[in-house]
């Protein structure tokens, strides 16, 4: 038995040798940049490797690791990383291993996006994501965007649900300093920041958190639910968000752009009155709801809204012109009763009081696109506009402006 025993361990004792005498060439392979022989000898030997003891089976998973990620297979390193996880022994091996991996999986993933790869720069984000949870949460965030871009939206909506479930919102502080020379304002990193501040040649140091990004994240949610036909999905999401944040001028406005999407433009106008109530100096907020009130027939508050717009954002385009169109929409109907009149000295009388109210009508739009075209230089609508109702009030001086002012930008 003795001798038996004695046998059985030189037998051991052999193998363990021979493991590790290939592991060791496979490294050094490795290391002289063999790549592909490295690779080679592994498989050569995988059998005996990977059932070999952890101290040999590990840094055999971190080896087939290292040679994946140079071949670009990027989960399959992964995966290889986990298992060598087990020694831990090889701890700061594996964590220099998977900061190398995702700094390739990010840059490849970059890339992928450039040349409109989404769908692979989604999941290899996503990977990234995997390895780091926390530190990459970022990245879950990209590949979501990525995956709409594919457009892939079953797996964009997987990786939006779960930045929900996290409360993700994405905001970051940003640093901004004043060059003294020149008075001008930059956006820096925290220790340029921090470093400035010791000099005097920057000014004015101020932080500032970016928008969160979560209200966008539920919007997202509902409009893939709505392009997968599932609506009650759609609104229920946001309705859930806004449960937790009843007051966040986001979701209100996320909500509310779900509503318009589904053509519910009187839930819409409801939500705009809400948002109106938390940011009554937002101009844009009122010329929303003052495109939908007019959408909806409502051309008396239609009116209201547009001028409260112009009034708050002096330079809102659209504003002028809306506002116009909505005011000249009587002239048409007046114009249509003109026409439908005949010669009768009743109907010539009428004929003159109609003419009378669409000069009316003229002569109001005349002072909202005078303010417009001083507001804003080289509107060539508002300009033609304001010509051709010059021309037609029989107003020479005014026409002849607005001619030249034509000429000069055309």
């Amino acid at each position: 038995m003795k001798h038996l025993l004695t046998i059985f361990l030189s037998l051991v004792v052999t193998f363990s040798w021979a493991q590790k005498k290939e592991l060791k060439s496979a490294q050094k392979l490795f290391k002289a940049g063999k790549t592909a022989e490295a690779g080679a000898s592994l498989d050569a030997n995988q059998s005996v490797l990977e059932s070999a003891e952890l101290k040999y089976a590990a840094p055999y998973n971190l080896l087939r690791s290292q040679i994946a990620l140079s071949e670009k297979e990027f989960k399959a390193s992964y995966d290889f990383l986990i298992m060598a996880e087990k020694d831990p022994k090889l701890k700061l091996s594996i964590v220099n291993q998977k900061q190398l991996l995702i700094v390739d999986l990010v840059a490849a993933a970059i890339e992928q996006s450039e040349n409109n790869d989404y769908l692979l720069s989604a999941k290899n984000l996503y990977l990234a994501y995997e390895i780091d949870p926390v530190g990459n949460i970022d990245y879950l965030y990209f590949a979501a965007s990525n995956a709409v871009n594919a457009p892939n939206y079953e797996l964009a909506l997987v990786y939006y649900n779960i930045l929900k479930e996290i409360k993700y919102d994405g905001i970051k502080t940003e640093y901004y300093v004043t060059e003294v020379n020149g008075n001008i304002e930059r956006v820096v990193t925290m220790a340029e920041y921090n470093i400035f501040q010791k000099s005097k040649d920057y000014t004015n140091f101020r932080t500032e958190d970016t928008d969160s990004k979560f209200p966008e994240i539920v919007k997202n949610i509902a409009l893939i639910y709505n392009e997968l036909g599932q609506k009650d999905k759609a609104i229920a999401a946001v309705k859930d968000a806004r449960a937790e944040n009843p007051g966040d001028l986001g979701l209100i406005l996320t909500e509310a752009n779900i509503y318009i999407e589904l053509g519910e433009k009187e839930k819409f106008k409801d939500l705009m009155g809400e948002a109106i109530s938390q940011d009554p100096e937002n101009g844009t907020l009122y010329y929303n709801l003052a495109v939908v009130s007019n959408d909806l027939g409502d051309k008396e508050n239609a009116r209201k809204y547009y001028e409260k717009a112009i009034v708050l954002d002096p330079k809102m385009e659209n504003g002028y012109l809306n506002l116009v169109a909505l005011i000249l929409e009587e002239e048409s109907r007046i114009v249509e009763e003109m026409n439908s009149l005949g010669n009768t000295r009743a109907e010539n009388a009428k004929y003159k009081i109609l003419t009378e109210k669409r000069e009316a009508v003229y002569l109001e739009c005349v002072p909202i696109l005078r303010k417009f075209i001083d507001l804003v230089e080289g509107n060539f609508e508002a300009i033609n506009t304001l010509k051709n109702i010059y021309g037609t009030l029989g107003n020479t001086e005014g026409f002849m402006e607005m001619k030249k002012l034509l000429e000069s930008i055309e």
